[in-house]
This record gives structure tokens, C-alpha cells and sequence, in this order.
């Protein structure tokens, strides 16, 4: 069935409504019509497979058959993510809802190559990537695409992680097993990735003191998008999500 998001403070016991894109998209590019059914999620863990009782021009009326809850990740993964050049951050964004991502942080570093002025409009895209994304893989919950910040600001008001890693070359950076040697029961996973020409120094040494852990991704160097995918993967095998 095709999937629409509608907002949960938009729900109702019996009926949904469909406006804006998400009817428009329903009814002028995917030709819905009534007695279709199509799948509507929240967002917030709730979907809802329904039957399409009427179409207008600017709303989709839809009868629910069966509402469905899905429970919380015990463990909410944050992508805090060095902006890369080009497009690349579209990717990385759609593949890691697709992984299961919970929040993505963009983050502005010394070696990201984008404007910042640029960077700041390309927010609302990326959370509309994110939304496309869900649609696509059945994801029920949507990652918020947080405001892109400068790595310095990031750090002065940085969140309480459970764990927190950082994909790192540094000599001592150790393995994902070893941190994950005993998979903790919950708690928030802060994974950190960084850009083209990686973390400067000082950024490592931010990271270090806030007790992020160095973690290598062995001895081939990544692109930064093939790293983020890399690393969500692992780190969710590790936590055995899959």
C-alpha cells in the first residue's frame, strides 16, 4: 500500500483526513481513488491501513480498518553528521532513516567545504528526504532533521549520550565489539562522523573531552556518505536491531 503521513495531532478515533501535499500527491500523481487503501502513519510510531471513503479537491476522507502501535527504539541513534559537499548529504540522510536512525544533527566543521548561509536552507529538504524516506522503507518513526550548528556551539550544548562515538583514524580509536562487548539494556547512541579531510585536531580533542569514544572502521579510508552508512549498520548489528 502507498504510505501519507498525517501529523498525529491530526488523528481521530475513526477517520483520517488527508490535506495538502500529501492529498494532492494521493490524488493527482498517484490517481488514487475512493474504496483505495492506502496506509497512514503519524510519524510518532502509529499507522493505520484505510479505505478511502471520498476525494475532493483539497482533502482525502479515509476510514480506518485497523490502527497499529509500534514501540520506541530502546536504543534512539543521533547521526551527528559533518556536512559533506555536493549532494551527498541527501544520501546519507535518506539511507540512514532507512537504517533506523532516530535524529540527525548536521554539523558544521572547519574542513566542511558548504557556506553556512547555504547549509541553513537546505534543512527543510532534508527532513523532506527524511519523510520520503519513511514513506518508502516503513518506517513509522520520523527522525527529526535538526538546524544545522556549528561544531562549537554543537559541543556547548550537547545532549546526555549513553554512548558516544566517533569514527575516528586515530591510532588508539578500537573496535566496535569492544565497546559493544555487552549490549546495554537502553539508552541514547550518539554516532559522530566527520567530512571531506576529516576532524581538525581541536574537533577530535572537543569530541575526546565530552566523552566521545574513538572508534575505527578499519584500514580502508571511506568516503564520508559510505562511513555514515557503514557505521549505522555496525552499530546497529552490535545492538542486534536487526
Amino acid at each position: 500500500m502507498n504510505r501519507y503521513f498525517l501529523p498525529a495531532e491530526s488523528w481521530e478515533e475513526s477517520t483520517l483526513t488527508l490535506t495538502g501535499d500529501e492529498a494532492k500527491h494521493c490524488a493527482r500523481v498517484m490517481r488514487a481513488r475512493v474504496g483505495d487503501h492506502i496506509e497512514i502513519f503519524d510519524g510518532k510510531g502509529k499507522s493505520a491501513p484505510c479505505v478511502i471513503n471520498a476525494i475532493s479537491r483539497s482533502a482525502i476522507q479515509c476510514q480506518i480498518i485497523e490502527s497499529h502501535t509500534q514501540t520506541p527504539p530502546s536504543h534512539p541513534i543521533t547521526l551527528c553528521q559533518a556536512i559533506p559537499k555536493g549532494g551527498n548529504m541527501e544520501l546519507i540522510v535518506q539511507k540512514s532513516v532507512e537504517l533506523g536512525v532516530s535524529t540527525i544533527q548536521p554539523l558544521i566543521t572547519t574542513h566542511t567545504v558548504a557556506r553556512p548561509e547555504s547549509i541553513e536552507k537546505k534543512q527543510a529538504k532534508w527532513q523532506r528526504i527524511a519523510l520520503e524516506a519513511c514513506k518508502q522503507c516503513g518506517q513509522n518513526f520520523l527522525p527529526e532533521v535538526k538546524t544545522p550548528l556549528l561544531y562549537s556551539q554543537w559541543i556547548e550544548q550537547l545532549p546526555n549520550f549513553s554512548t558516544a562515538i566517533i569514527a575516528s583514524l586515530d591510532a588508539e580509536a578500537v573496535s566496535f565489539k569492544s565497546i559493544f562487548a555487552k549490549t546495554p539494556d537502553s539508552g541514547d547512541i550518539a554516532l559522530l562522523v566527520g567530512p571531506e579531510g576529516d576532524f581538525s585536531p581541536q574537533e577530535y580533542h572537543l569530541a575526546y573531552e565530552n566523552g566521545f569514544q574513538p572508534v575505527s572502521f578499519g584500514n580502508i579510508i571511506m568516503r564520508v556518505e559510505t562511513a555514515s552508512i557503514y557505521g549505522l549498520s555496525v552499530l546497529r548489528h552490535e545492538l542486534a536491531l536487526f
